[in-house]
């Protein structure tokens, strides 16, 4: 069951706004490059847009020590987000586009957090390969979760994504996704596995579903999630 705070606050929202983000709230965030382009070259690329996800989430850098995250002798500096503001439930990282299921813990807006990495992001994009100009497509799309049929479905959207691009036959294949911190002890310090995994049962329940679930079409999920 998901925390009474995300079905009162749409009723004290007063509409389905996403744009007013609020405490309880949990949304999946998506955006792909400017004009449809690669926005992660290399595995540098991957690793530089996660470890600024985690210092977003308040991570310290020491704690990003991970080989999917770290960033040795990195001087990036992403302040006033204290950590237990946000919770990061799943991501999947493809060549040009992500998609975040995150979670606001506290009055800080979502917003914030994702403007904060991808500014971040799109400065080492253009130092990194001397270019100017926009990374990102316009602003980020949010929709906002409102039941735990659409959590799970999203969840398991998130997490088949480069399966649905014939990137890989099974979604464990992939990297640059939260799928492995599920079903394996990868253990990538910027996901919260622990309410997912309660949601759907178990290990077991969460696999089973998550590779049936993202076929299945359902009310409020995201219809205007981009073709790649």
């Amino acid at each position: 069951m998901l925390s009474k705070t995300v079905f009162d606050i749409i009723d004290e929202m007063g509409n389905r706004d996403y744009k007013k983000f609020a405490a309880g709230t949990i949304v999946h965030i998506y955006n792909r490059g400017n004009n449809r382009e690669k926005i992660f070259h290399n595995e540098q690329d991957y690793k530089a847009f996660v470890f600024r996800i985690g210092l977003a989430l308040g991570f310290e850098g020491k704690e990003l020590n991970h080989q999917l995250s770290s960033q040795p002798y990195s001087r990036i500096r992403i302040t006033g987000t204290r950590k237990g503001k946000f919770k990061l439930h799943a991501f999947c990282l493809m060549p040009n586009h992500f998609h975040f299921l995150i979670e606001q813990c506290g009055d800080v807006p979502i917003s914030n957090i994702i403007s904060k990495i991808c500014a971040s992001y799109a400065k080492y994009i253009n130092k990194k390969y001397k270019r100017v100009g926009h990374v990102f497509q316009d602003k980020f799309k949010a929709v906002l979760i409102e039941s735990n049929e659409q959590l799970m479905w999203t969840c398991a959207y998130i997490h088949m994504n480069a399966v649905k691009d014939g990137v890989v036959k099974y979604p464990d294949e992939y990297t640059w996704s939260s799928y492995n911190d599920y079903t394996s002890d990868r253990n990538l310090p910027v996901v919260n596995t622990d309410f997912l995994i309660s949601l759907f049962g178990d290990l077991n329940g969460f696999k089973k579903e998550t590779l049936s679930l993202y076929t299945d079409d359902i009310p409020n999920t995201s219809k205007t999630v981009f073709d790649t």
